[in-house]
């Protein structure tokens, strides 16, 4: 089978400094796929390229079977592909229904109606709050909104960064049971995480970045048990080690 995005090569510069050189992965249909790796090692910008916020230097990105490398952002957001940001940027001042109806603009008026009943099933805090401004939210029911507004366009490739940023231990473990959920509802997801643990216990297959390049990848039970993962990522000591 066919992934469903192909990565070939992509290198990203920010002037003359490379955030991301030479980086090739994929995501196959149905899966969850993480990118785990320190603070600033380009994980974030690896995203931002795949949504189209920042360009490309060189390299290729196919989904679906189209090159999408020179597409605009929002032909992107069209194409199935959406980002939920780090920090999650909610639109504070506005309403927690005017941010779900915002992430659902591009479909039609009945979809949008029957989406956001979806999410507030999902998420029966947002229903409660539908009426409240954004910004009063806590840092949970934000990330929870963050999620709810991006599966409002419906997207093929879900792209998380960071979703347990800043959150508290019993908010991560609902948000990452939540993200196996919709795995087993069949939807696509490229997760960018910190927590490393998390990361390769939600996925299937994970790959490390450091400083901008691929350093190792695999099947995320194996990594998980890999000494060098363990000692660098998990906060594990390895046999031997005090």
């Amino acid at each position: 089978m066919k992934p469903m995005l192909s990565v070939t090569g992509l290198r990203v510069a920010y002037g003359p400094i490379v955030a991301v050189s030479s980086v090739s992965f994929s995501v196959g249909e149905g899966s969850i796929v993480s990118l785990i790796g320190p603070n600033g090692a380009g994980k974030s910008t690896i995203l931002n390229a795949l949504s189209g916020l920042v360009g490309i230097r060189s390299g290729s990105i196919v989904f679906r079977g189209k090159n999408i490398s020179r597409m605009s952002a929002h032909r992107r957001v069209a194409e199935g592909i959406v980002q939920v940001p780090e920090g999650r940027q909610v639109l504070a001042g506005m309403s927690v229904r005017e941010n779900l109806e915002l992430g659902g603009y591009r479909q039609p008026g009945r979809n949008v109606a029957e989406d956001i009943g979806r999410m507030e099933e999902y998420f029966p805090i947002l229903a409660k709050r539908s009426g409240s401004a954004a910004g009063s939210l806590s840092g949970g029911e934000q990330q929870m909104l963050a999620i709810a507004r991006g599966l409002m366009a419906r997207p093929k490739l879900l792209l998380l960064d960071e979703p347990s940023l800043g959150l508290a231990p019993l908010v991560v473990r609902f948000i990452f049971d939540f993200i196996r959920k919709l795995r087993d509802e069949g939807q696509t997801i490229l997760l960018v995480e910190q927590n490393a643990r998390q990361a390769l216990a939600a996925s299937s297959y994970a790959y490390v970045i450091e400083s901008g390049r691929m350093v190792l990848e695999g099947k995320s039970e194996e990594l998980q048990s890999d000494p060098a993962i363990a000692r660098a990522y998990l906060g594990l000591a390895v046999d031997g080690e005090q």
